[in-house]
């Protein structure tokens, strides 16, 4: 309720009267407002593109601060929703899986693709609660990690050609297994070429490498949004913002919101992929490959039907 009386004193001026029955009621309204958004159905919300990260709160003055858990997304017409929030206590696996399969329940059905961090709990629950869905780890919070294992004096050059090996803006591949190949091959030079100086580091840029490079097999103009999962302020950026990227992520008092274009002044949603019939044919074969895999009669009966 102090967080209620302080933000209506924000709005009304510090000298507004306001009872304690004011306040009552008005943080009684949000909570039931909350409740009813919590429980809605999700059944007719049909994602692409599903963004999972937890924030820490104080929910007391005071106490520790404590996680929660949210979860957003880019439907297949290119606009942002926000799913879902909780209080976690943790951001263990059972914390996630039970997030996770509330929202199954009110009939969340699996994305084409996750991004994330790499947060263990998260990513194992994820793995189960949407098992067809691909998986994308957030390049920032990778390059985060990479950069914390660096002298100063390094950081510099190799942030540079850590975001070099993802930069195919002028690479004349479309979006698929060449692209993603490329890409990995240039991991393995990057490789290469700083293992000798810096071991801790290139061991960390190759744990999960093949999550990193998922976000290269969906349309090209979706790549900035998608290959990472960090708050909207970076959405548009190619590199993190002067000095993100080799510091420890901050413990936020903000929620994560990358990949809501649309949600603010300025935010431009997601290019929508009708708009481009080479991206929604792709975004259509992904469905089919990864969440409607045909049976094995109708791999028999394709394989008669080219045959014949």
């Amino acid at each position: 309720m102090r967080d209620v009386e302080a933000t209506l004193a924000d709005a009304l001026g510090a000298e507004a009267a306001l009872s304690k029955s004011t306040v009552s009621r008005v943080g009684e309204a949000i909570k039931d407002k909350f409740d009813r958004w919590s429980a809605r159905r999700l059944d007719e919300v049909e994602l692409d593109y599903l963004f999972l990260d937890g924030s820490c709160f104080k929910m007391h003055p005071g106490a520790r601060a404590e996680p929660v858990l949210a979860a957003w997304g880019i439907t297949t017409e290119g606009k942002p929703v926000f799913l879902g929030l909780a209080p976690g206590g943790s951001e263990s696996t059972d914390a996630w899986s039970d997030f996770l399969e509330e929202l199954k329940g009110r009939g969340r059905r699996s994305p084409l693709l996750i991004i994330s961090d790499g947060a263990g709990g998260l990513i194992n629950a994820a793995e189960t609660s949407f098992a067809r869905s691909l998986r994308q780890r957030c390049l920032i919070h990778r390059a985060r990690n990479l950069l914390a294992k660096l002298p100063a004096h390094a950081q510099g050059e190799v942030k540079a050609a850590y975001w070099q090996v993802f930069d195919t803006d002028d690479v004349d591949l479309e979006p698929g297994p060449q692209l993603v190949a490329l890409v990995q091959a240039r991991i393995d030079a990057f490789a290469e070429h700083y293992r000798p100086s810096y071991p801790s580091a290139v061991k960390c840029l190759l744990a999960d490498r093949e999550q990193l490079t998922a976000y290269l097999r969906f349309p090209a103009e979706h790549h900035q949004r998608i290959r990472h999962s960090n708050s909207r302020r970076a959405h548009l950026r190619r590199d993190p913002p002067q000095g993100e990227g080799h510091r420890p992520a901050p413990r936020r008092d903000h929620l994560p919101v990358a990949g809501l274009g649309g949600a603010g002044p300025g935010q431009p949603r997601l290019a929508r992929p009708h708009h481009d019939p080479k991206g929604l044919r792709l975004l259509q074969d992904l469905r089919r490959q990864l969440l409607h895999p045909p049976t094995p009669e109708e791999v028999i009966d394709q394989a008669v039907t080219a045959a014949a």
